[in-house]
């Protein structure tokens, strides 16, 4: 049977002035109709760069050669790569479809989530505004939008993250493709949301037997979704075969190392291997109901941090008066202490409350009610807080990008804090304590004179904590801090955070949605729903014996299980 897509021989590099870089190095795989193919890899793998080469998306600079063959039927094959703009133009969108990354980015904020589908429909189907708008409507409905005509009305700004990535499925479904290309589709989604939209893929590939090429680094997702795989480093494929076949008996050692660094439940206070070491085991990512050696832990010491009945309360209506007649409760009176050393993992889908505790904690946000004691002290009532105690508390966030300012250098960055705080006598002292920091975190001293665009995610992330360790706080607490990394960066940035922990004493928050992070991290986990927590205690005991219904959806909705299922 011919393939619907047909990659042979493709090559990608970037010509400058300075050097030519070859991205993507002489790959050939097949797509077939109905089917759905993943490409996995480390970030710069090439496996982006391959997606795009399809629909003609690459920057100017890139020079592509090799065959890029399409079959939109079983008679007529195209070459993608040979398409004048306007030929392209009517394949994208209509023939094959994108799924991008970050929903929010993708799509325009001056224009409603109805306009924007209709003008795909209006554009490609010719059909007029009328129809185009039922058939949006319907859509939205297809892909299981709450009130499909409010939604339609609505600014991106104005729905949840898992919502938009359902506008972005509604638009790229919209004229009914042969191929849909969907670019780490699930990304920072929580694990909830993230089943949900996976589950919704596959039923409407099934019912409109479209077939799927998957772009992602997270292994359980290419276990629950795909039938095929292809593994790609550095811009070579070095593995491709059946899913069953690859994840359970994985014949390269890059695929091997790929599988082993990711955090499981059996990891919980081993050193994650990083792919470069090329380990020859492969992670078993069963979920074994088998309790590990954690003991209930004795605190003889006071909390460092206690809350205590906290409540966040956000008006989200007012009468003609001004007065505030309806609440968003964002945290709903919950109770809970930090011990000296301990790491506490805070899990929950998005908008359980786990980012507005944070940033409570902080002083980012002022509660309803409700006291926050640091070493005994009421941040919020007591008026002895000082600098120096407030210096006691850093955040390290989800976007290492968004928060590090790109007009100046990370050495200036991390110099910021010690100035702010007058840590160290001048600036040469300053200075050598950055390039302490940078070596402590795993990065060349050499450059911290670089801007933040000139490192990776994971050196970003890694600044951050370096930025955040500077002050040698007592309490550290991480947002989301390694949702959108790769599994290798990843157990990267998690064997730092162990080391580190030793290293420095501090004690720790970890909030995330990935329940193996949470797990390998953290000492006790909490467990929010809609503003609650509504189940605490050890790792072990939540991840193996969960006793609340939520927990239970959390640990079932975790990808990757099924496939170890015989």
């Amino acid at each position: 049977m011919r393939p619907l897509l047909e990659v042979k021989n493709l090559s990608i590099r970037f010509e400058n002035e300075e050097n030519k870089l070859k991205a993507v190095d002489d790959i050939s795989f097949s797509v077939y109709s109905n089917d759905i193919t993943a490409i996995i890899g480390e970030s710069g793998s090439g496996k982006t760069l391959t997606a795009l080469s399809l629909l003609q998306l690459l920057p100017a600079n890139a020079i592509t050669t090799g065959q890029l063959l399409f079959s939109e039927d079983f008679n007529k094959r195209i070459s993608l790569s040979e398409l004048s703009k306007k030929e392209i133009y009517n394949i994208r969108g209509r023939k094959i479809a994108m799924i991008f990354q970050d929903p929010m980015s993708s799509l325009n904020p001056l224009m409603t989530c109805g306009e924007q589908i209709m003008e795909v429909i209006t554009i490609h189907l010719k059909i007029n505004k009328k129809e185009a708008k039922r058939k949006t409507i319907e859509l939205l409905h297809q892909v299981e939008l709450p009130n499909p005509a409010i939604i339609f009305d609505r600014f991106p700004h104005q729905i949840s993250g898992g919502q938009k990535q359902r506008i972005m499925i509604a638009m790229a479904i919209s004229c009914n493709p042969c191929l849909i290309i969907a670019d780490e589709p699930t990304t920072a989604l929580d694990v909830l949301v993230q089943k949900k939209i996976v589950d919704l893929l596959i039923k409407l590939q099934r019912q409109n037997n479209f077939s799927i090429l998957l772009i992602t680094h997270d292994l359980g997702l290419v276990a629950d979704m795909a039938t095929k795989v292809i593994v790609l480093q550095k811009g070579r494929i070095v593995e491709e075969g059946e899913v069953k076949e690859v994840l359970l008996n994985p014949k390269n050692n890059y695929t091997k190392a790929l599988l082993n660094c990711r955090p499981t439940f059996q990891s919980k206070g081993k050193k994650l291997p990083v792919v470069n070491e090329n380990s020859s085991m492969v992670s078993n990512l069963v979920i074994e109901k088998e309790m590990n050696d954690q003991q209930d832990v004795k605190f003889d010491s006071l909390p460092i941090l206690s809350v205590q009945d906290l409540k966040v309360y956000f008006p989200i209506k007012k009468n003609i008066f001004g007065k505030t007649m309806l609440f968003q409760k964002a945290i709903d009176g919950i109770s809970f202490d930090v011990f000296q050393n301990e790491t506490i993992g805070i899990v929950g889908e998005s908008g359980c409350g786990k980012t507005t505790l944070s940033r409570t904690i902080l002083q980012l946000i002022k509660p309803t009610s409700g006291k926050i004691f640091i070493n005994r002290k009421d941040i919020f009532q007591n008026k002895n807080i000082s600098l120096s105690d407030k210096k006691e508390l850093q955040i390290v966030f989800q976007n290492p990008f968004g928060t590090l300012n790109p007009r100046i250098t990370v050495e200036n960055a991390i110099i910021e804090p010690l100035q702010v705080h007058r840590i160290k006598s001048d600036y040469t002292e300053r200075k050598d304590r950055v390039r302490e920091l940078f070596h402590q975190v795993g990065l060349n001293p050499n450059h911290v004179n670089r801007y933040p665009h000139q490192f990776s995610g994971g050196q970003q992330q890694r600044i951050c904590i370096a930025r955040a360790l500077a002050l040698e706080p007592q309490f550290l607490i991480f947002d989301e801090s390694v949702s959108a990394l790769d599994v290798s960066i990843q157990a990267q940035i998690l064997n730092l955070i162990n080391e580190l922990k030793s290293a420095y004493k501090f004690t720790s928050i970890f909030i995330s949605h990935d329940l193996s992070v949470i797990h390998y991290v953290s000492d006790r986990i909490l467990v929010m729903n809609h503003g609650k927590i509504v189940e605490e205690g050890l790792a072990d005991k939540i991840i193996y014996n969960p006793e609340h219904k939520y927990t239970q959806q959390l640990i079932d909705a975790i990808p990757g299980k099924n496939i170890y299922k015989n």
